[in-house]
């Protein structure tokens, strides 16, 4: 499977102009799973890659670790982990010397809220553009595919969910959970026609889109039944457009 999806990400890739690689983000709506490993594996068109988890969003929770390393079992890659809540002495490396040298960045579900702050106490904001640029593969869901886009709603304050700013590699607004949670669709909708966010990416917990070069290239799913969408507004409006999915990934 994994080298199916291997031939089929190199022949629809897309290179820079100057010939650099393709810069690819793949958000997903949930939690890792093993078949978003083996997509996140593809993309990095890489025997035995090595992928790197950044659970910052749960606060470098161990379970959440173990959870990691479980879904990767079995699987042709070498995963990592880099915490952010660290002490010099137990890390002999930066954040970039071990995150630019990874060949994918799965970023963890949580607090987004929190993650952000310490992404830029820690520069860590600053070297994932430069993983970015460099052609290291992004990725994630909740929290995970939030901090790419420019912004959306989030449940990392007290009481309500509210609206939280993103990295803006791509300079759309984003919801993540879009049917498993009720409240993500009427909020998101709300705050797109009130004009507090700009137009953007809905995607259900089992779907997830692939970019590249900040442009739309594809949807994906786990099933059937999940999906992405397109959020806008027309004429005074939401639409709503169902993105096709053009895989069921296993």
């Amino acid at each position: 499977m994994v080298l199916l999806l291997t031939a089929f990400i190199a022949t629809n890739a897309q290179v820079n102009a100057n010939g650099q690689p393709a810069r690819t983000i793949f958000a997903y709506g949930g939690q890792f799973t093993k078949p978003f490993m083996r997509y996140i594996i593809a993309l990095t068109k890489k025997d035995n890659p090595k992928i790197c988890f950044l659970p910052t969003a749960s606060a470098d929770n161990a379970n959440g670790i173990v959870a990691w390393y479980k879904a990767c079992e079995d699987l042709p890659m070498r995963p990592y982990v880099q915490m952010a809540f660290v002490a010099s002495y137990t890390e002999p490396k930066t954040f970039d010397e071990n995150l630019m040298g990874m060949d994918a960045i799965v970023v963890g579900g949580g607090n987004t809220l929190n993650m952000m702050a310490i992404w830029k106490a820690q520069g860590i904001d600053t070297i994932l553009r430069k993983a970015y640029n460099k052609g290291i593969i992004l990725a994630g869901g909740s929290a995970g595919s939030l901090c790419w886009f420019q912004g959306g709603t989030t449940d990392s304050r007290p009481k309500d969910l509210s609206i939280v700013r993103g990295l803006g590699f791509i300079q759309t607004s984003h919801c993540p959970h879009y049917h498993s949670e009720p409240m993500r669709k009427p909020l998101y909708f709300d705050n797109i026609l009130k004009g507090n966010l700009n137009a953007g990416y809905a995607i259900d917990d089992l779907a997830g889109i692939v970019f590249e070069n900040e442009k739309y290239i594809r949807s994906v799913a786990i099933d059937n039944k999940s999906n992405t969408y397109y959020v806008s507004v027309a004429d005074g409006k939401i639409d709503e457009k169902l993105l096709p999915v053009a895989e069921i990934i296993k």
